[in-house]
């Protein structure tokens, strides 16, 4: 089991460029974006991977305060393992310390569910990481309900956010950074009692 001074590796799942920017699948990105702000740092390209990250501190003073490298692996979605296992190896984190935040079909849009380990629910960004370092880092499932009609999976999750759905995601991206300081600050447990909807 890892201990309290070793950092932490959030990982926002999406993919690079800007045409996909706005996409459901980049939500991952968005929360990572946020919690940089959050910490005042800015992204830059990592030395050893092929991602961007900025390294900083998150949480109170004192000893919930924890060393972390947030991430955006710069890879397309469906390569993000290689990336995220090197930034690991690198900053040499233990797993249990790794957090996935990515877009979830199976959750109502803006609904949030916190988990440690699990299946990759057919989402390639998951499978990708699964498949380089095992199963048993955290995940933060951020819903974005199913395909309307007969639309495709691929084809719903790269187009943007609804104009109905963007009214609401400023908030809901900011839910999911909080979700994210709790989980570091306080534990699996009480994040989960606190966020999972």
């Amino acid at each position: 089991m890892s201990d309290a001074t070793e950092p932490w590796l959030i990982v926002g799942l999406g993919n690079p460029g800007p045409e996909y920017a706005a996409n459901r699948h980049n939500v991952g990105f968005m929360v990572a974006d946020l919690l940089a702000e959050r910490i005042g740092g800015k992204f830059k390209r990592a030395q050893k991977a092929q991602a961007q990250v900025v390294e900083g501190r998150m949480g109170p003073p004192g000893p919930a305060n924890r060393r972390v490298i947030l991430a955006k692996p710069m890879s397309y979605m469906n390569l993000s393992g290689g990336p995220v296992t090197a930034l690991r190896d690198f900053y040499k984190v233990p797993t249990d310390h790794i957090v996935a935040i990515h877009d979830e079909l199976d959750i109502d849009f803006g609904a949030l569910r916190l988990k440690l380990g699990g299946g990759d629910n057919g989402h390639n960004g998951l499978k990708s990481m699964t498949k380089s370092m095992g199963p048993d880092y955290h995940r933060v499932r951020f819903g974005i309900g199913r395909p309307p009609g007969r639309m495709q999976v691929a084809d719903f999750v790269l187009k943007d956010f609804s104009s109905t759905e963007r009214k609401e995601l400023g908030y809901l991206v900011d839910r999911a950074a909080d979700s994210v300081e709790c989980l570091l600050a306080e534990g699996l447990e009480r994040a989960q009692s606190a966020y999972n909807s």
